[in-house]
């Protein structure tokens, strides 16, 4: 684990993001509890990042934790049901997580320079390029696969084979090279049911 500058100072971080997640009226059940949803999204972040890149900095460790702070607030029936309505959706998204993460960071003592380096992480900018949005995005992706990909399917019976395979291919090509070597390495729980369909997709990548 990378050393975290003032520790005291990082678990207020993380304890005002949990308390925004915790806000969440949409609840679901994991691990023998009922969670506000999006604070149990942010708990398989970190737990998928220590998996995964153990060795993450300070701003990725944040970043993941607010990744989807207080999602329920900008609901996608807010925007056209389009692909452009989606798209606007998604870059509104990004935004105000952001800035909600610097906020909150910014009450429990982060200096500018740290609040904007998680504020691009958080915002997905310079994916591919910045090493810590990339990192923070195979993490998304991850648990994406692990925890949601399953039930995401459940919600779309109707969807072909085709179709899978085009949304799996999506999120792999988002992933780096160690993203990918870790959800092949028998470290992720694979959906079972959608193992056949990962490897072809995988395999025709």
């Amino acid at each position: 684990m990378a050393a975290i500058a003032d520790v005291q100072r990082f678990e207020r971080a993380i304890a005002l993001f949990d308390a925004a997640n915790g806000e969440d009226p949409n609840q679901e059940e994991a691990g023998g509890r009922v969670w506000p949803k999006e604070l149990l999204y942010a708990t398989r972040m970190t737990e998928m990042l220590e998996r995964f890149a153990p060795e993450a900095s300070e701003a990725v460790r944040l970043a993941c934790r607010a990744q989807h702070i207080q999602r329920w607030k900008s609901p996608r029936r807010d925007y056209p049901m389009t692909a452009e309505g989606y798209q606007a959706w998604r870059t509104g998204l990004y935004k105000f997580h952001a800035e909600l993460a610097g906020k909150l960071m910014a009450d429990a003592g982060y200096e500018a320079e740290m609040i904007e380096r998680v504020k691009k992480v958080v915002g997905k900018r310079g994916l591919k390029v910045n090493p810590e949005t990339q990192m923070m995005e195979d993490v998304v992706d991850l648990v994406f696969i692990e925890h949601y990909m399953l039930g995401f399917a459940g919600q779309k019976p109707d969807y072909s084979e085709e179709k899978w395979l085009d949304i799996i291919r999506k999120t792999w090509k988002k992933m780096s090279e160690a993203g990918h070597a870790f959800a092949l390495s028998g470290k992720l729980r694979l959906p079972e049911p959608l193992v056949p369909l990962i490897v072809k997709a995988v395999q025709g990548a």
